[in-house]
């Protein structure tokens, strides 16, 4: 228990960090967070942060995909990479949403955040790239789902 105070104390001082853009700060911090859930988040949280103000985020990214697949739970792992791909998505962002989709090995899981990618970029008029996405996506039930979707918003 004592781990977990530890693990929210040092999060929410990697948030200030953050919120104050001491980035290089804020990654140390986040380091040193025990809690493997935790450190995930915040690692998440600060590559997210970085990607919205428009600098390099790609170390934060990287050092917060890294983190997520450390959890030793694998549903918490999925979670945690499936949150972060859709906070990139949700940023105009699916190509990197897409990449961070990748890491998941969870097949449904990995399916719904290629769907989501899928339905972006045709909403954007990139209907050919979401129709290789969609023919790639390997739960049918999910590809079925995202082909009905798809013929809607056309």
């Amino acid at each position: 228990m004592q781990e977990w105070y530890r693990s929210r104390a040092l999060y929410e001082a990697v948030m200030k960090l953050v919120e104050s853009g001491k980035i290089n700060e804020a990654l140390a911090m986040a380091d040193g967070i025990p809690d493997r859930v935790i450190r995930s988040k915040a690692f998440s949280n600060i590559a997210v942060e970085v990607a919205k103000s428009g600098r390099d985020y790609s170390d934060a990214l990287e050092r917060a995909i890294k983190a997520a697949l450390d959890i030793d739970s694998r549903e918490e792992s999925t979670k945690a990479l499936m949150s972060l791909a859709f906070e990139f998505l949700n940023m105009g962002n699916p190509e990197e949403a897409l990449r961070i989709a990748g890491y998941i090995t969870d097949l449904s899981n990995k399916s719904k955040v290629e769907a989501e990618v899928a339905l972006a970029l045709a909403k954007r008029g990139n209907v050919s790239e979401a129709m290789e996405i969609i023919n790639g996506i390997m739960d049918d039930d999910v590809k079925t789902w995202t082909m009905s979707r798809l013929a809607s918003q056309l």
